[in-house]
């Protein structure tokens, strides 16, 4: 779709070029959703994929993930081979759920080829897949501030509501730290929706550390992730509590599926989540 109000592309080369962000501005790296519908108040786009951030970078803490990642250099990375490069590093199960995430988006290849990481993430859709995969491997979110600041925020509290993110006027989310222990974690992901191709009912993925730490996310099926923590193995009387005791307005609803159906439905794969991380 044409933005026929945008009157300014800039781009941005340095973190000073950021400036330009403002209440009729915003940001613009895949744009996949952007010129998907009218944005009536944008006058100006600051295109951040001139500043070139590295898709990936490997720390000795984990993995960095740039927000101007496209989804399908994500779903590319696979355990034996996460980074689309010989592998330098002990293997990450953990990245499993990279294109598994991706699949359970309603989008095409050519979709992949464009949209990125940062991009979901920022929409803060109910069913944001790739959201959902990043908070179930406890991630971080490294936020530039319009300060000049940089600010870390756990990502499982990064969204308030379906398109509500804690990000402040200004904010650019820079990337996406993933901590080496989640990407040693065994994984688990199920998913279900109404229709074969349609919009994801539930997301349900699961995570269980050497330590026997584990932690079962929920996305799709609530209108924002909800992780439940399990400092022992993932018992299935632990499951059932677990998700009766989540907060019942947080059950999404809309025409893919009702609240009681989400709560239904969710318990059923939270348990065949826990159940195949009690096995492997």
């Amino acid at each position: 779709m044409d933005l026929d109000t945008i009157r300014e592309v800039v781009i941005a080369r340095e973190r000073a070029d950021l400036a330009a962000l403002g209440p009729s501005a915003a940001v613009l790296a895949g744009g996949t959703f952007l010129f998907s519908e009218p944005q009536h108040r944008l006058v100006r786009l600051v295109d951040i994929t001139g500043l070139g951030w590295p898709s990936f970078e490997i720390r000795d803490d984990g993995l960095e993930i740039a927000a101007t990642c496209t989804l399908a250099e994500f779903a590319g990375a696979a355990p034996g081979r996460e980074l689309g490069m010989p592998v330098l590093h002990e293997p990450w199960p953990g990245t499993a759920l990279f294109a598994r995430s991706c699949r359970a988006l309603l989008a095409s290849h050519k979709i992949w080829r464009t949209a990125t990481v940062g991009g979901n993430v920022c929409l803060a859709l109910p069913a944001g897949a790739v959201l959902g995969a990043l908070v179930a491997l406890d991630g971080k979110a490294q936020v530039w501030a319009a300060d000049g600041a940089d600010r870390s925020i756990p990502l499982r509290e990064f969204v308030l509501a379906p398109g509500r993110t804690v990000l402040r006027p200004g904010d650019v989310l820079r990337s996406i730290h993933l901590p080496r222990s989640s990407l040693l974690a065994r994984t688990s992901f199920r998913k279900i929706a109404l229709a074969p191709l349609g919009r994801s009912g539930s997301v349900v993925m699961g995570r269980r550390e050497r330590d026997g730490r584990g932690a079962i996310t929920i996305t799709a099926a609530t209108t924002r992730p909800v992780v439940l923590d399990f400092a022992e193995p993932l018992t299935a009387d632990a499951i059932s509590d677990a998700v009766d005791g989540i907060d019942p307005a947080l059950w999404f609803d809309d025409p893919h599926g009702s609240p009681e159906w989400r709560a239904h439905v969710t318990g059923m794969l939270a348990h065949e989540v826990a159940a195949e991380l009690r096995e492997s």
